[in-house]
């Protein structure tokens, strides 16, 4: 590949072996915080429209606990895309050039949709009709963001498309005509949607003693939805395995015995997950449900892999060692990790007494 249309990568300050397994511990956290955010939001405005003293309810626990959850989102997010930056930054770097204008376009998008998630908590009850609409514009506009995103890390796995910058020099480059886009993002969503439901299932539960009608409603909601949207999302995951390129398919079917046995496992969890939600155990199926958010995050890191081996491996990366930077957010994590902890026991706290 011309060094041109793909730049140099740059040296690391240690191991790419350390700073994938980093990349692959910190992912899941954002993925799971996302789920929360997309699903529960999905329900919330549903359960709004339906209308009811329950269901209205659930929507305002909802739209009390989105802002936070949105959060922990973003800032779970900055990890993982950093280490993805470090490890293939000539890739993600040349690709959100080349859609230049939607990436940006990303930041206002959040900031607006944010502060709409804090008008539809705060004003929950004097929006009235009008609380939905402001639900459902931030709701597009978290499925805008994932869409570019979405864009950006196929777009960087397919470096043969660089080159298309030479006919459309104005940062508009998507890939939405790859035949895996479609399947791509609708398993992301699906399966957002589908978590989401387990986590208004336990938010039901929280304070259940004070509402034990509101949090009946949530879990059985919450299971009944992740339960028929797992369902769906497992003929889109088949849909989406079956369009990828024969080279980058065949990696799970044998070619690779680590990436073939945990898409196995995957299957197997998802059987589980489908199990103990048509029983009715929530903490078992979100158990499942984190373990399959585990395994999706290794299989996404074994398809990056396979599409870009043909121009880079990692193995390629040159070190050039810098142990203390590494150390330091070492530690820096650990710290934020324990604030973060103390943040979710403080909050608790602060609601639990609001309720009493």
């Amino acid at each position: 590949m011309d060094q041109f249309i793909v730049p140099q990568a740059d040296l690391i300050p240690v191991s790419w072996g350390w700073l994938q397994f980093l990349l692959l511990l910190t992912f899941p956290l954002h993925l799971l915080a996302m789920n929360a955010m997309v699903g529960g939001l999905a329900i919330g405005i549903i359960q709004h429209i339906k209308g009811g003293d329950v269901q209205k309810k659930l929507a305002h626990r909802i739209a009390v606990a989105l802002p936070l959850v949105i959060a922990f989102v973003v800032n779970f997010g900055v990890a993982p895309l950093l280490f993805l930056q470090v490890l293939y930054g000539q890739f993600v770097y040349s690709s959100a050039v080349l859609m230049g204008i939607f990436w940006i376009l990303i930041i206002p998008i959040l900031i607006v949709g944010y502060y709409g998630a804090y008008l539809y908590d705060f004003k929950f009850k004097s929006l009235g009709g009008f609380g939905p609409v402001i639900a459902i514009c931030v709701f597009i506009f978290l499925l805008v963001i994932a869409f570019f995103f979405s864009n950006n890390m196929l777009l960087m796995s397919l470096p043969e498309r660089f080159t298309e910058y030479f006919s459309q020099k104005n940062g508009t480059q998507l890939v939405t005509d790859h035949a895996t886009f479609w399947p791509r993002y609708l398993h992301m969503v699906c399966g957002a949607l589908a978590v989401g439901g387990l986590f208004v299932g336990l938010l039901g539960r929280f304070r259940k003693d004070e509402d034990p009608e509101l949090a009946r409603h949530s879990e059985r909601l919450g299971m009944k939805v992740f339960f028929v949207l797992t369902l769906v999302n497992v003929v889109i995951g088949f849909w989406y395995l079956f369009s990828l390129p024969k080279e980058q398919m065949m990696l799970f079917m044998g070619k690779n015995l680590g990436a073939t046995l945990v898409l196995l496992i995957a299957f197997l969890a998802v059987a589980g997950a489908l199990a103990v939600s048509y029983t009715k155990k929530l903490w078992l199926a979100f158990f499942h449900a984190v373990l399959l958010v585990v395994l999706m995050t290794f299989i996404r890191s074994w398809l990056r892999s396979g599409y870009l081996s043909d121009y880079f491996t990692l193995d390629q990366l040159q070190l050039m060692p810098q142990y203390s930077p590494f150390l330091m957010f070492l530690l820096t994590l650990v710290a934020g990790l324990i604030c973060i902890a103390w943040l979710l026991k403080k909050t608790a706290e602060v609601f639990a007494s609001e309720g009493n």
